[in-house]
């Protein structure tokens, strides 16, 4: 195929997914190499953003997604307001934290750095899949493991993990930790707040009882 075809291709097969594609699997599908996919994939976000269309394409670690664009987003909020996902509760941006900047981690030790119980808001956060399970640890009792999803880092405008605010000090423990992951994800809870509409949005998280 040609690049223009190979672009409309490629448009059309992330319309139809609604949800992040792997790399691996779209170049199988229009049988192009990485290299060819990824410059094709450029061309798309550049066109888009140089048009102003109110679509982008995002690059999510090794896979890519259309989405809404984050300018529009109050008109999206507007429109389906009815099916707009409610905000992280405190809770759950604690626990989320905690995952994202030391996965994969066990429940244990997201409850030993909040100093609370967790099982609750990390079973809000597996609804939402902003977390899943990454395998059992290889201790007496092979605790359960988790780490973040692509749905997370689409829901905070992250390419990849290493996006992540930095940490003032990763040696600390405890309470003050909890403290500075918070700070360091006050960006992200902005980026949150101003999320991109997406077509089947799931459960709205709740307040931890």
């Amino acid at each position: 195929m040609e690049i223009k075809e190979l672009e409309s291709a490629l448009e059309g097969v992330l319309f139809a997914a609604g949800e992040p594609v792997a790399v691996e699997r779209l170049c199988l599908g229009l049988e192009v190499d990485r290299p060819t996919l990824d410059a094709v994939a450029q061309r798309l976000m550049d066109k888009y953003s140089y048009d102003r269309r109110g679509i982008r394409l995002l690059r999510l670690d090794t896979s890519y997604q259309l989405c809404s664009a984050p300018e529009f987003a109050p008109y999206i909020r507007r429109t389906l307001e009815g099916r707009k996902p409610g905000r992280l509760s405190q809770p759950a941006l604690e626990v989320l934290s905690v995952i994202a900047y030391y996965q994969p981690v066990t429940r244990a030790y997201v409850d030993q750095v909040r100093g609370v119980d967790s099982s609750y808001t990390m079973g809000l956060l597996l609804e939402r899949e902003l977390i899943e399970e990454a395998g059992r640890l290889a201790v007496p009792g092979r605790p359960m493991q988790f780490r973040t999803t692509k749905n997370f880092l689409r829901s905070f405008g992250l390419s990849s993990l290493d996006e992540l605010p930095e940490l003032p000090n990763q040696s600390q423990e405890g309470s003050q930790l909890t403290l500075e992951l918070e700070a360091s994800l006050a960006r992200l809870r902005e980026a949150e707040a101003g999320e991109e509409a997406t077509p089947e949005p799931p459960p709205p998280l709740e307040e931890e009882p």
